[in-house]
């Protein structure tokens, strides 16, 4: 460290220093500074490293699993509560609503006050948050765990890859990473099927159940084995756009998934107002504020803005496709939780079999055509969904779906972060980060939340439509109407107490959520086609890329400030 330290300075001084004569010290100065740069990117690792590793994995995957875990549960919580499909859209996206709204506002505080605090009180808030959503007495109160948990992983997971970050460097650094994202991939595709296999013996709210011992055993790894207040920096934390952009990005989501909701107008309208008027306040804020969250000029480099959109679409759409399918799934197809869950294996597989693929393709024909082969293994995959399901699927045909699904996102995935990080200076390392894991949350989010509000629209305008064509219209109670359109699991209810009526209640409710099913799938579709073509047109080509990035680079070192606020960091060693 007193090396690092001793080259940082050295690097400092010379940055700082008279410009030379033309032609006589550029030479002296770019040996000396690429001897500090080369002095600081040594292979350095923490002590114990390899526990130290362990434990942040774990922790990650404990944000992960509890990501995942609700999807394959959400058929038996509406049967549990009598949940309306918008409450169960919201009981699916609180935990990422929580994480994509606070991820940009911690992350900057772990980096200002401490980060292993930050994991700390993360993981150990997750576990009362596991706890109240396994056995919440009522919808809302399930709701309400899930985003608490959510605001516990934005506490926990972005700070995991922060100190890996600060910790490592060089080849060690690189293996750190590959390693704690491929174990968060195959982490997060393994909670549907651990959940699935919990709910063919339990009750729904095992589900949630899965993380505590996990938690526990992670938050004691963590108090002992995480070093603290490591490259942390000492610049101020803008804490009003903070706020705002955990209003903006809350708001945005319940206003999608209200929209749709008879009832909920003005609820909806109250929160669009709220995300237009945060929106333009962050805006404003980022644009005046000496240490901005989220510089907008560095985002305004197609590189960045660009690559940030296309992640978005790639995994929303992902979390979207999995958020659908598997209440298609049990609801239409009639699979067990465990036969559901086991359907994500091919995506996973097909993701991790890719990637390496992908970075070797990043590299040769640039993270455009990447990105572009990406998105077209992606429509690919929601075409067959969106042609082959339906009451006759059989398993190949779901499995299908989904290893093209898994594929593109396997190729667009690494084209679409690096291209975050490679765009941005130094001291802008944790915009890059935070921006990567809103790629995940808050695509995830929004995608969720409007393949779930089609959904909904699209099944209750169906079965409203059966039941007015039926013969027996008349006959047909306000009370059992409402039942009827509430949800697929309402319906499914009300099938079991009218047994006579069963079949043709099943079958209307059926059809109905195959037609919300479509629109979904078809909205999806649309979605990637815009987020494909916005790359074919904005984003650079192999060559300019490399250009653009080059002269990034030489931008950002002419702009930085002659001082250096960082705690400790040394060149290269970004926040996460």
């Amino acid at each position: 460290m007193i090396v690092e330290d001793a080259a940082r300075r050295g690097y400092e001084r010379t940055r700082r220093g008279a410009e030379p004569a033309p032609g006589v010290g550029h030479g002296r100065i770019a040996v000396r500074r690429v001897a500090a740069v080369t002095a600081v990117e040594v292979d350095r690792s923490p002590r114990r490293s390899g526990a130290v590793l362990a434990t942040l994995i774990l922790v990650a995957a404990v944000a992960n699993l509890n990501l995942s875990v609700a999807n394959i549960a959400l058929p038996a919580i509406g049967r549990a509560f009598d949940a309306s499909q918008t409450e169960l859209n919201l009981v699916a996206v609180g935990y990422s609503l929580g994480l994509a709204a606070s991820v940009l506002y911690l992350g900057a505080i772990g980096d200002r006050y401490g980060r292993k605090q930050l994991l700390v009180l993360g993981v150990a808030l997750s576990i009362p948050a596991c706890l109240v959503a396994a056995f919440a007495p009522s919808v809302e109160v399930l709701f309400a765990a899930r985003l608490a948990g959510g605001l516990a992983a934005g506490l926990a997971y972005p700070t995991t890859l922060a100190l890996i970050t600060a910790l490592w460097s060089g080849a060690s650094r690189t293996r750190a990473i590959a390693l704690w994202s491929a174990t968060g991939g195959a982490v997060a595709a393994l909670g549907p099927l651990l959940s699935g296999l919990l709910l063919e013996y339990f009750y729904w709210g095992s589900a949630f159940l899965i993380t505590v011992p996990l938690a526990a055993v992670a938050l004691v790894a963590a108090a002992v084995l995480i070093p603290a207040h490591v490259n942390e920096t000492s610049g101020p934390v803008d804490h009003v756009g903070g706020v705002v952009s955990v209003l903006f990005v809350a708001a945005l989501v319940l206003t999608v998934n209200l929209a749709p909701e008879s009832g909920r107008g003005t609820a909806a309208l109250v929160c669009a107002a709220v995300t237009a008027v945060a929106g333009a306040v962050f805006v404003w804020r980022q644009r005046r504020v000496p240490e901005p969250l989220f510089d907008l000029k560095v985002a305004a480099r197609p590189t960045f803005w660009v690559a940030a959109v296309a992640g978005i679409i790639v995994f929303g759409t992902l979390m979207g496709t999995m958020f659908v399918g598997q209440q298609f799934l049990q609801n239409v197809l009639g699979y067990s939780t465990l036969a559901a869950g086991s359907t994500i294996l091919p995506a996973a597989a097909c993701m991790l079999v890719v990637a390496p693929y992908s970075a070797r393709m990043v590299e040769s024909r640039g993270a455009r055509t990447t990105l572009l082969l990406g998105y077209a293994f992606i429509l690919l995959g929601l075409a067959v969904a969106l042609t082959m399901w339906d009451e006759t699927s059989s398993y190949w045909q779901i499995a299908l779906a989904y290893a093209l699904v898994g594929i593109g996102v396997g190729f667009a995935g690494t084209p679409a972060s690096r291209s975050l990080t490679g765009s941005v200076p130094v001291t802008r390392a944790g915009m890059a980060s935070a921006t990567a894991d809103l790629q995940r949350d808050l695509g995830g989010a929004v995608m969720q939340s409007i393949l779930g509000a089609l959904l909904t629209a699209g099944y209750v305008s169906s079965i409203s439509a059966a039941i007015a064509s039926s013969p027996e219209a008349d006959e047909i109670s306000d009370q059992t109407q409402a039942a009827l359109t509430k949800s697929f699991a309402s319906a499914a209810d009300l099938a079991e107490r009218y047994p006579q009526y069963a079949d043709a209640i099943m079958s209307a409710a059926r059809t109905a959520f195959l037609d919300g099913d479509t629109k979904a799938y078809a909205a999806a579709i649309l979605v990637v086609a815009a987020g494909a073509v916005l790359v074919f047109f904005a984003f650079p080509k192999r060559d300019a890329e490399r250009r653009l990035l080059a002269s990034y680079r030489a931008q950002d070192e002419r702009a930085e400030p002659a001082g250096d606020e960082r705690q400790g960091a040394a060149p290269g060693d970004a926040d996460g």
